[in-house]
């Protein structure tokens, strides 16, 4: 029974092992979510992916797309020793087709900027200027509104009738502004969305929330003033 009973481990062995090295080398990692650098690809895949004007200038200046930056969070490696990732905001470097790509995952936040090499401990996300939202979670319920009185005044003021209209606006125009934004506001950072609704000017101040991208109320040009 014993002998028996290690030929059966030992065939289970094998076909586990080889299992693996179909999984590595046939898939290259892309199914297995528990491995650490894929683990960390997907938490920046939840994230909108930012870049902001400067660093957008930069990758056209060397010919990078922001298709070759979305790529890289499937096919590129995550450099764990050149990433800082001791900090409630971290830094992650990913290397793909000779590109090293730095995503910063600031503390609570939902966006993740991207940029082009450089010192992971010596980055952060930018405090000025605005980025432009290069990629959305896959979430057609991305957007949540607050039930404040305040929020639902103003939303009857711009005639925006629901969260999706709202996502809609942010996907055709929308930019993050990062001077207006605070990243030490807890327990939730604050974000400002600037987008254009029937040609006038529209910030959303939001936060994150349960995956979801909530906002708490806008500013733009009106003669009424919400209670």
């Amino acid at each position: 029974m014993g002998s028996s009973f290690m030929r059966r481990l030992k065939y289970y062995g094998i076909g586990f092992g080889l299992g693996l090295v179909f999984v590595f080398f046939f898939f290259q990692n892309r199914g297995c979510s528990w491995l650490p650098g894929n683990r960390v690809k997907n938490t920046i895949l939840t994230r909108m992916m930012v870049v902001s004007d400067e660093t957008a200038q930069a990758f056209e200046a060397k010919g990078i797309s922001k298709e070759d930056a979305i790529t890289a969070l499937n096919d590129g490696d995550v450099i764990f020793g050149e990433s800082d990732k001791n900090n409630d905001s971290k830094v992650y470097v990913i290397e793909h087709e000779g590109n090293k790509f730095l995503y910063t995952l600031p503390f609570e936040s939902f966006i993740t900027e991207v940029k082009l090499g450089g010192n992971a401990k010596q980055t952060q996300t930018s405090e000025d200027g605005m980025g432009t939202i290069w990629r959305f979670p896959a979430d057609k319920d991305l957007v949540y509104l607050d039930s404040s009185l305040i929020l639902k005044c103003q939303l009857d003021q711009l005639q925006i009738k629901d969260a999706k209209a709202v996502l809609k606006k942010i996907k055709a125009s929308g930019k993050v502004d990062f001077a207006s934004t605070d990243l030490s506001v807890r327990p939730k950072p604050e974000h400002f969305i600037v987008f254009t609704h029937d040609s006038i000017t529209v910030s959303a101040k939001t936060i994150w929330y349960k995956d979801k991208l909530e906002v708490l109320s806008f500013e733009f040009p009106s003669e009424v003033k919400c209670p």
